[in-house]
């Protein structure tokens, strides 16, 4: 068997058996999950069968395979930074807002720890 195919089936598979011990010690949420696995399976689909991948650049004017591969790897790497960067600025956002509800809470308190204290000094002065 040929070394790449090799590689690439044992990439892959090595890939899933890490996603699925991830997904059991629940370091992992499902919905990234999903992602993986599907890239994983693709690898081990393309290793497999690597006339798949001449097909693929034949088919859409690639001279040499390996180029379509690599595009296509930026490609997810891109939608995935894209993707994390939307999260980390919506978790910005929640976390910004949550900071001002303490804050919020915290002076209610204060105002209301303090309240008994005024109305006691009121009442001296009387």
């Amino acid at each position: 068997m040929n070394p790449e195919v090799v590689l690439g089936l044992l990439g892959g598979t090595v890939t899933l058996g890490v996603l699925f011990e991830l997904l059991r010690r629940r370091r992992l949420r499902e919905k990234y999950a999903l992602f993986w696995v599907v890239v994983a399976l693709l690898t081990i689909l393309v290793a497999a069968f690597p006339a798949l991948l001449h097909t693929a650049a034949d088919v859409l004017g690639v001279q040499v395979p390996s180029n379509l591969l690599f595009f296509v790897a930026s490609m997810v790497l891109m939608v995935v930074s894209i993707q994390h960067s939307h999260e980390l600025g919506r978790l910005e956002e929640r976390t910004r807002t949550l900071a001002e509800e303490v804050a919020l809470l915290h002076m209610r308190m204060e105002l209301r720890d303090a309240a008994p204290e005024t109305v006691e000094a009121t009442q001296e002065t009387r």
